[in-house]
């Protein structure tokens, strides 16, 4: 390990400049008009396999790009698959960039650019670890796979059909992600949890046009209206979720979760601080964290309809919408709470106005085995890394892949972040410190290491 990891110190810039090379591409997978920059990017994916020896193949998807690389060495008892995303998030609103987001830009030990922490700069720490090894001379002590794909962030995926028609050429032990986040600055994690999602769309529609306000308004629903009282039924006053049957399956905190929890170094004045919010609010007789890591969820993400131009217009509108996601914990499933959201919707709805709910994307919530090789080869390598041993935790995001892994290759996985809770992930200003990047690559090597 002191050649590769010599190799490492000595090559921190050089790092950092490959990681500004990635961060240029604008892979932005939602928007159409960004499919070459996703094409460009898989294809300097590949070539930088390939320049480090490795086998790389770029697969075509009626989507985007899947890059595949491969490391196999027969010696090798076991092999790792590694998985990651090069597509990003929209920029949106581009205003309140303090920097242009696909210009990267260095402020002390902080990189700030889209995608820097979600998820290339992490995905990056693993291939600048093979890089480690095979440019020193060293062989890799495990065999690896890499599939990451440029759909992540759009859905759905094409990556959910590829598994199950390359079973046998994504074979492997187990998986490893790098795209959760540690507890906090200096403290390392191993997430062994994630909730799941069900989104759907919500339409309500009354008059056939707008119509003028003095002369209809007062005789017939006004579909914005109606939104919101609908919207106000989905909780109630304890902010619990009102839809009929939706807690049936969720499965309880365990006393010894509740416990551990309890001792992480979490504050909310904390939470405050990063959120910008003035107060914590949510579920009754539950913690902050146990809120976020295990509880379901019911989300507004965006509401719209009727006039919102400069100035004013006396209409009543023909109709309004909103976007809905529910954060799923263990034991629920997203089609059975799609289809729980949608009678709810109808039943609750004022019979003055239309509706329609479209259900769109869904992923199950995952819990993945804390006692494997994986996780303990982990716990080793964190502890090299970064100097203290990790801590076990939930996050309340989704990684739908995590159970096609399962599912389809019978896979556990390695929820393995690096990141920072507050790197503005799907926000303005997303940024990674170059110091959890720098220890992160070495955390890899010595991951790689421990698995053998």
């Amino acid at each position: 390990m002191d050649k590769v990891l010599s190799y490492i110190q000595a090559n921190r810039s050089k790092f950092v400049n490959d990681l500004v090379e990635l961060l240029k591409f604008p892979s932005i997978s939602a928007d159409s008009k960004y499919k070459n920059d996703l094409l460009k990017c898989a294809d300097y994916l590949k070539a930088k396999f390939e320049a480090l020896g490795l086998k790389a193949k770029v697969y075509p998807t009626a989507g985007h790009p899947i890059v595949y690389a491969e490391y196999i060495n027969p010696a090798n008892k076991r092999t790792l698959l590694v998985y990651g995303h090069y597509d990003v998030q929209p920029v949106d609103p581009l205003n309140l960039w303090l920097h242009p987001p696909f210009e990267p830009f260095i402020e002390g030990e902080t990189i700030y650019a889209r995608g820097a922490s979600d998820d290339k700069g992490q995905l990056l720490v693993h291939i600048l670890a093979v890089e480690a090894y095979l440019k020193s001379g060293i062989p890799l002590p495990v065999n690896l796979k890499f599939v990451l794909e440029g759909e992540e962030e759009s859905g759905p995926s094409h990556l959910f059909d590829f598994i199950p028609q390359n079973k046998e050429l994504l074979k492997a032990d187990g998986v490893v992600v790098s795209d959760t986040a540690m507890f906090a600055k200096g403290l390392p994690a191993i997430t062994y949890g994630l909730r799941g999602i069900a989104a759907s769309e919500i339409k309500v529609i009354g008059p056939n046009r707008d119509l003028h306000s003095g002369s209809f308004g007062g005789s017939i629903a006004n579909p914005i209206t109606e939104l919101a009282r609908l919207i106000a039924k989905f909780h109630d006053e304890n902010y619990r979720v009102k839809i009929d049957g939706f807690y049936d399956d969720v499965r309880e905190l365990e006393p010894w979760e509740r416990e551990m929890w309890a001792l992480l170094p979490h504050t909310d004045d904390g939470w405050l601080k990063t959120t910008g919010s003035p107060a914590v609010l949510g579920e009754k007789s539950y913690t902050t964290l146990e809120r976020v890591w295990a509880r379901p969820t019911c989300e507004i993400n965006g509401i719209y309809g009727g006039y919102s131009g400069e100035g004013g217009k006396t209409i009543v509108p023909s109709w309004a919408g909103c976007k809905v996601t529910m954060r799923l914990v263990p034991g629920q499933r997203p089609d059975d709470i799609l289809e729980k959201f949608t009678k709810y919707v109808h039943k609750v709805a004022s019979p003055a106005v239309k509706v329609e709910v479209g259900n769109t994307v869904g992923a199950k919530p995952a819990l993945v085995e804390r006692d494997n090789f994986m996780v303990k080869a982990a716990v080793k390598a964190l502890e090299k890394g970064f100097g203290k041993k990790p801590v076990f935790m939930r996050e309340g995001g989704s990684i739908p892949i995590v159970n096609t892994f399962k599912e389809e290759l019978g896979l556990e996985t390695l929820l393995l972040g690096f990141c920072q809770n507050d790197d503005n992930v799907h926000s303005p200003n997303e940024k990674f410190s170059l110091t959890d990047f720098h220890q992160g690559i070495i955390t890899a090597a010595h991951l790689f290491a421990e698995m053998k």
